[in-house]
């Protein structure tokens, strides 16, 4: 996801710190991190036996704790977790489960970087393993959405694969943070590295899953919403070894050639002041935005999504992969009008040079997936409009001769950022429970060969009321 924004936790002796994107999740949050507990003692004979022996490859920092709880339901109060880090994501009635005892290991790889403050370590690479005592034998990887810390899946991801009894990694992918494009040393590095980060992650957690169980993971899972959904796509085409299969929720996606990001956001910026200001000029403006993909429709989420989405997350995408265009300035000028000088309202990336097209290059995708994917997206994403993402994805695999790996569907009026579902009620479905079904049709379709239903839209029931449409979402 992007950036999310929303007021940082009061909590004592802790630096508040920007937190954002899956790309996807667009919006700017304050993120303020956890503070690390100390192991739990006296963890009953046989409960967390032999923890002392577990040790993540390639970690320089590891701590290991017993606790009788891994999910939210427990993590909050004993200090693993940070919900700044997942607020905004998911509906507020979302149901917590519990009953999932287990070791828990966070710690960091070697990195020079220092955004992620979680834990006081000032370091980035950050990690988490859950490791639940009553194991199904998979292993679900993910990285975050937007530029968000490690814990930002676990209230809309972790705690449901926890309590099916999977054993679960995340990374903070070694940057977060709204200036994340501070990381490296030239255009596209900080990206690039996110999708080196899960790698690597999930090699360790699959060493780590083997030394706690005495066997390797029978499956391991990608799966990520917004910027995360990306890395599964990118992982599946580069790294099929080391997967069995991948759910995208929303990924975003980068083309050299487009389209991206910054493609259609700048039209964004530049045609909504004349839609929001009413006059002669605002019909010609809401057909503009129509024209760059914010479908028709979706008229009712702009105003937010312009005040807290499309403005920051443009800026500072294009920083991470053309700092070139506003010459010294970094991230541009926040909400500048479209005609002054290097204004993001009036980027053309097809007009900007080849070095910069070069950049998104290093790190665009090309459809050529290697395991079973399984993408899902709404219909009404205002920040990654699905007409300029997830369509153009699947068009994508199939060209590459992969459709048989994918399925796509297409949620009628989901939208990226699934707390807006109770902003706007009744006018969106949230993502979460079509998340929990592709996954189950991603099981079976693995272990049993049993196939998911062919992709296609998948209508929001006539009628269906608040709590049906946050507890199901049939794909067939």
């Amino acid at each position: 996801m992007l950036p999310h924004r929303t007021p940082p936790l009061a909590r004592p002796a802790r630096r508040a710190a920007l937190g954002a994107l899956s790309l996807a999740a667009a919006c700017s949050l304050l993120i303020t991190p956890a503070t690390a507990a100390p192991t739990t003692a006296g963890a009953p004979a046989g409960h967390c036996a032999g923890q002392d022996r577990l040790r993540v490859p390639g970690a320089a920092l590891q701590q290991t704790d017993c606790l009788d709880e891994l999910t939210t339901a427990g993590t909050v109060v004993s200090g693993h977790t940070d919900p700044a880090d997942y607020a905004g994501l998911t509906p507020k009635d979302l149901a917590t489960p519990s009953g999932v005892p287990g070791i828990q290991i966070d710690g960091y790889f070697p990195d020079t970087s220092t955004t992620n403050t979680n834990h006081g370590w000032q370091h980035d690479s950050q990690f988490v393993v859950r490791l639940p005592d009553h194991w199904n034998g998979g292993l679900v990887v993910a990285g975050t959405p937007g530029n968000r810390e490690q814990y930002a899946n676990d209230r809309a991801i972790a705690d449901w694969v926890l309590a099916r009894g999977y054993a679960y990694a995340a990374t903070d992918k070694g940057n977060t943070g709204t200036a994340f494009h501070r990381d490296g040393r030239r255009p596209g590095d900080a990206i690039a590295e996110w999708n080196t980060r899960l790698t690597q992650l999930t090699r360790a957690a699959r060493a780590v899953v083997a030394q706690r169980y005495h066997r390797p993971p029978a499956r391991t899972l990608a799966t990520g919403m917004s910027n995360g959904g990306y890395l599964v796509r990118w992982q599946l085409e580069n790294h099929p070894e080391l997967y069995d299969g991948g759910v995208d929720w929303e990924g975003t996606l980068w083309r050299a050639d487009g389209p991206n990001l910054l493609t259609s956001l700048p039209a964004a910026l530049r045609h909504y002041p004349a839609y929001a200001a009413g006059g002669p000029g605002a019909a010609d403006a809401r057909t503009a935005l129509h024209r760059a993909g914010f479908p028709a429709g979706s008229e009712f989420l702009w105003p937010y999504h312009y005040q807290v989405y499309w403005d920051l997350t443009q800026r500072i995408y294009r920083e991470e992969l053309d700092p070139g265009y506003d010459g010294a300035t970094e991230a541009g000028t926040p909400y500048c009008a479209s005609g002054t000088p290097a204004c993001d309202a009036d980027y053309d990336y097809a007009a900007r040079p080849a070095a910069v097209h070069r950049a998104v290059d290093r790190i665009a995708l090309t459809g050529r997936i290697g395991k079973p994917l399984i993408t899902l997206q709404g219909t009404l994403d205002v920040l990654l409009p699905i007409s300029e993402d997830s369509d153009v994805y699947a068009r994508m695999v199939h060209a590459s001769g992969r459709g048989g790996l994918l399925r796509y569907y297409r949620i009628e009026d989901g939208t990226h950022t699934d707390s807006l579902v109770d902003a706007f009620p009744g006018r969106l479905r949230p993502l979460v429970p079509c998340h929990r079904a592709a996954f189950t049709a991603l099981e079976g379709w693995i272990t049993s060969g049993s196939r998911p239903p062919a992709g296609h839209t998948v209508a929001r029931p006539a009628g269906a009321d608040a709590t049906t449409l946050l507890t199901s979402c049939p794909l067939g």
